[in-house]
C-alpha cells in the first residue's frame, strides 16, 4: 500500500516537472522574440483569409446581431 502512495508521488511530482519545463521554454521564446507575443492564430487574423471576406464564426455573429440601418421599418 505504502509503495502505491510511493510510485503516485513520483509520478505526479515527474508531471509536475514536464509541465515546469514546459512553461519554462514557453516563457523563454516569448522573452528571446523581438515583440514578445504569441502568434494570432484565429481566423481574423490571418491576412490572406481578410482578403477572401472570410472571417471568423464570433465576428459573422456579431454582425448579424447588429442592426442594419438600411431596413424597411415595418408598420404593424
Amino acid at each position: 500500500m505504502i509503495t502505491n502512495i510511493i510510485i503516485m508521488v513520483k509520478t505526479f511530482l515527474f508531471t509536475l516537472l514536464i509541465i515546469a519545463i514546459s512553461i519554462v521554454l514557453l516563457a523563454i521564446t516569448i522573452l528571446i522574440k523581438k515583440n514578445g507575443r504569441f502568434p494570432n492564430l484565429h481566423v481574423g487574423g490571418n491576412k490572406h483569409m481578410r482578403k477572401r471576406g472570410i472571417k471568423c464564426v464570433q465576428s459573422q455573429d456579431r454582425d448579424a446581431r447588429r442592426e442594419n440601418p438600411m431596413r424597411v421599418k415595418e408598420n404593424r
